[in-house]
């Protein structure tokens, strides 16, 4: 057993008790994970302060002097304990609430004692709350000049296990390790980056010497752990490429290039015949594809994927799309059946809601190859729904489809179908090269031509009659209008109340029978949705009021005007999916966000952004920086987000470096065999063993 696998009990200074937090709160187990407990921030003890500079804005203090007197304050839960502490400068205040007996007997009067805390002001005096106080021995000075503070938990605190504490375990940790960690990275890699070894780098972000040794030691630890990870995905998509066989469609036959020359609703932009030539030039091949399409809402994906699965179905195969919603499946069935109505392709739909009997017929004709394409939800997973020769799979919106779950489709033939994966949120290249970095990626970066950008308008309540008005201008110009509400789950009931509310003062605005209004939300049940979603789709209603459950779906031209109330408690990215529901059409579409008076500096920031760009890949990099990369892709889902020391966002230039680094050490030394990397090789098979699941990920 290697020394960073000993379970942390046998640590001195641990015990039972403590290593059942460590691992409760922590998830520590091991000396390993203790030594990958890094400090999240350190406090700079080098320098001395005089309590005559104390100002709000000094976040810590190191100060030298004496206490002088005592005093105790207020009776039982108020009472608290203040220590006058001179230097040669003045006198502060030192305040304790808890433990004061202790500190009461423990401490020296007149005695020469290190104070370190952060102060506060109090009534115009500055006073220093729970600080450390150290006996100051001749001329001491402290052995780390940086103070490791590293995150613990409230449950940790109360039982005596702080930022002190755990600091201890590591320092009582360090010295085992001497001499006895492998390096991670060959020599010429450390030479070649100036990097210091792995033990020094895990001696110095625990205790460092000075700033510089610090700065070293986390651009090491942060390079290695964005370099295997940069390895793993290039190998994955080294393997796949060699290893699994796809589908090779050699014929462009009379599908595709009916459909293209005949039949095409408008004609294609730059970034879509682009985008088609690459997933061409992938499908040629008898390898088998796996590629991300990244375009913007309304950028033209889907006609994208319908021109690749008519190459599919030129060649005698199959295609099925894959769509998060029933109400998005019946959207691309609809589109799709219009498209290719002067064709001789047939169509099929398969949702939760298919009848049995139709069921029954779909799985025959599927299995005997009579349905070229069938379109669908989850249910396309289940095991009954078997294909003739399934050899192109379209999965519509990304993350909404576990990585278990596209797995499954792999299974349905003896080769592996062609992937490729739509996702209408565009994703910031730095995320897009953790979470995809197996995948290749295409990018819509255009809108068709016609297109209007949609004007974005940030109003706060007060403007009420502002936007009544210029909804009434709207509705005369014979245009329709969405209002939506944000739903927040955990206060259902209080957004319902909202919704209705809003609903009830937009119906006293727009009285019937001059203008109709329907309303959409979440208790109501599917047909009653289905009812209302299609009065506004086919122009009857003129302003439709809804949860966000119009965010996925609806396609409706004539709707050109989107407001969103209490807009300040959406995400960015939502936000801009809402916005792409307007400016469908050749007309000028607006996006009015309403918000109330007192809004947080983040979300002005969203709001803002919004007001000032339409463009997703900029939308999506400053959400990326105000939420994190967890928060974004729902972290459950991308276990491969959970860094230890690395940051998607502050360390992208070490993350684009160390994916270079990767590149190139598997031109020269795809399978890791030369003498110089046996380090790189023996850190990443266990490495790769862990994440041996990703290997099948679309």
């Amino acid at each position: 057993m290697h020394i960073l696998d000993t379970p942390i009990d046998f640590l001195k200074g641990v015990g039972p008790a403590r290593a059942d937090l460590l691992k409760k709160e922590l998830r520590i187990f091991t000396y390993g994970d203790l030594l990958m407990h890094y400090p999240f921030r350190y406090i700079d003890k080098s320098k001395m302060h005089k309590t005559a500079d104390l100002n709000q804005d000094t976040p810590y203090v190191q100060l030298s002097g004496q206490i002088i007197k005592f005093e105790e304050k207020g009776l039982k839960a108020s009472k608290r304990l203040i220590a006058h502490f001179q230097d040669e400068t003045g006198i502060v205040e030192l305040v304790w609430f808890k433990g004061i007996s202790w500190i009461r007997s423990g401490v020296k009067l007149h005695t020469d004692y290190i104070v370190f805390g952060k102060p506060s002001s109090f009534k115009g005096k500055f006073n220093i709350v729970h600080p450390e106080l150290e006996l100051q021995e001749g001329e001491q000075q402290f052995s780390a000049t940086l103070l490791a503070v590293y995150p613990a938990t409230e449950k940790l605190n109360a039982k005596g296990l702080t930022s002190k504490a755990i600091g201890k375990l590591t320092k009582a940790l360090l010295p085992l390790l001497k001499n006895n960690l492998d390096e991670t990275l060959s020599p010429e890699l450390i030479q070649k980056l100036n990097l210091p070894t792995r033990e020094q780098s895990y001696f110095d972000i625990h205790i460092p010497k000075d700033a510089k040794a610090l700065i070293r030691a986390q651009k090491r630890l942060k390079f290695e752990e964005f370099f295997f990870l940069q390895l793993h995905l290039l190998k994955l998509k080294l393997t796949r490429r060699k290893k699994f066989k796809g589908y090779a469609f050699e014929n462009l036959g009379d599908g595709f290039n009916d459909f293209y020359n005949k039949y095409l609703p408008f004609q294609l932009t730059g970034a879509q015949k682009r985008v088609l030539k690459e997933i061409r030039r992938d499908v040629r091949n008898p390898q088998q594809m796996n590629r991300l399409l990244q375009g913007d809402v309304g950028s033209g994906k889907t006609l994208v994927a319908l021109l690749s699965m008519l190459m599919a179905v030129d060649n005698k195969y199959q295609a099925c799309l894959m769509a998060p919603t029933e109400i998005l499946a019946r959207q691309h069935f609809e589109t799709t059946s219009v498209y290719l109505e002067n064709q001789d392709i047939k169509l099929a739909i398969l949702t939760g809601s298919t009848k049995t009997k139709a069921r029954k017929i779909l799985h025959e004709q599927l299995e005997n190859g009579e349905i070229n394409i069938l379109i669908g939800t989850h249910a396309l997973l289940e095991d009954k729904v078997k294909f003739k020769q399934l050899a192109l799979v379209v999965i519509d919106e990304q993350h909404r489809f576990g990585v278990a779950q596209r797995a499954k489709l792999w299974k349905k033939n003896d080769f592996p179908p062609h992937i490729l994966v739509m996702t209408a949120t565009p994703i910031p290249r730095t995320l897009s090269m953790t979470l995809y970095g197996d995948l290749d990626v295409s990018v819509i970066d255009e809108l068709p031509p016609g297109r209007k950008e949609i004007k974005t308008m940030w109003k706060t309540d007060s403007s009420r009659l502002q936007i009544i008005g210029f909804m009434r201008e709207q509705i005369a110009l014979k245009r329709q209008i969405y209002v939506v509400f944000p739903l927040i789950e955990e206060s259902e009931k209080l957004d319902y109340k909202d919704l209705m509310e809003g609903f009830t003062a937009i119906e006293r605005e727009f009285p019937m029978p001059e203008f109709q209004v329907s309303v959409v939300h979440g208790r109501m049940i599917a047909e009653d949705k289905e009812y209302e979603m299609k009065r506004f789709s086919e122009g009857t209603t003129n302003i439709m009021v809804a949860t966000t459950v119009i965010e996925v779906g609806v396609d409706v031209p004539n709707a050109s005007v989107m407001i969103i109330e209490s807009a300040e408690r959406f995400g960015l990215s939502q936000l801009h999916q809402l916005r792409g529901r307007v400016g469908r059409g050749t007309k000028q579409s607006y996006c009015i966000l309403v918000s109330g008076h007192k809004v947080s500096n983040e979300g002005k920031t969203r709001l803002q952004t919004m007001v000032d760009t339409n463009d997703g890949f900029k939308i999506s990099e400053v959400d990326l920086s105000l939420r994190g990369p967890g928060d974004m892709m729902g972290t459950k889902q991308s276990g491969e987000l959970n860094f230890k020391i690395a940051d998607l966002v502050a360390d992208n230039k070490i993350l684009h470096f160390a994916r270079k680094e990767a590149e190139s050490l598997l031109q020269d030394d795809e399978n890791l065999a030369k003498a110089e990397n046996i380090n790189i090789a023996r850190a990443y098979h266990p490495y790769a063993r862990e994440r041996s699941g990703w290997s099948r990920i679309s």
